[in-house]
């Protein structure tokens, strides 16, 4: 069984060329393809993909299921192992083992890997993707799916986010199996406020049509009074710290200590 990874992504040049040098220079023997998926990005993504050799794909209207789909569709190979351009493995045998926990199960539909709190917790503790379809099923990033499977039952297409949680509750009515692969990889974003907004109104969306979660009116009041509360107590607390640090360093300016004579 050979690899393909799929590497989806949108203007994040500096964090593809990491996470494209990390694979080509710790993988390239477990690795048979690389396949960028490109949402319209106006920097030098495309450039970098093709300097390291892999196949570009672009997407121009983009949706999550969509793009899964696209990107499922484009690998080449039985096992298609799945990123975002700001994560990146870390484990030197994480390509290996995703290989070996396929090939010793033939029901096993994806594999998620391990990068936060709640994977490590929910592996040790044993906590399985049927009872725990949330934390311990397929994530988009640092996960692995068989094709073959994928082809029998692709992404959904009209959910808003999650669509990599939607896909695996219906594989495991299906009747086949999710498991952790316990390798390591590091998942880093920084967003805009904006894009912060967007992503909490696709989770909304998302949560509702997946988990049938609603807040009430009087809990997204009281989000909202809260919210306020932190933006206002944390202003505060950064201003008082701020001169907090001013007055520390015009006192080190008077009062320097020792230094150290090595």
């Amino acid at each position: 069984m050979k690899i393909s990874v799929v590497i989806r992504t949108k203007n994040q040049e500096k964090a593809l060329d990491f996470l494209l040098k990390n694979l080509k220079q710790r993988y390239a023997q477990d690795i048979d393809e690389v396949v960028v998926l490109d949402n319209l990005s106006v920097d030098n993504s495309r450039k970098i993909a093709e300097q390291y050799e892999a196949r570009f794909v672009s997407i121009e209207n983009f949706s999550y299921g969509g793009s899964a789909n696209i990107g499922a569709s484009s690998a080449s190979n039985e096992i298609v192992v799945i990123f975002s351009a700001h994560s990146y493995p870390v484990s030197p045998d994480f390509f290996k083992v995703i290989k070996q926990k396929f090939e010793e199960n033939a029901n096993l539909a994806g594999v998620r890997c391990l990068h936060s709190t709640n994977d490590y917790k929910n592996y040790i503790l044993g906590i399985d993707a049927v009872t725990d379809p949330n934390k311990s099923g397929l994530i988009f990033s640092g996960s692995a799916l068989k094709k073959e499977i994928w082809k029998i039952i692709p992404f959904n297409e009209n959910v808003p986010t999650f669509e990599d949680k939607d896909w695996t509750k219906r594989v495991l009515k299906a009747g086949y199996a999710i498991d952790f692969a316990p390798v390591v990889f590091n998942y880093e974003i920084k967003r805009t406020t904006a894009q912060d907004y967007f992503r909490f109104t696709r989770d909304v969306l998302g949560n509702y049509q997946i988990w049938h979660q609603e807040d009430s009116g009087l809990s997204i009041l009281k989000g909202f009074v809260m919210s306020l509360i932190r933006i206002f107590k944390q202003s505060f607390i950064q201003v008082y710290y701020a001169f907090k640090r001013m007055f520390f360093m015009i006192r080190f300016k008077f009062n320097k200590p020792k230094k150290f004579d090595y």
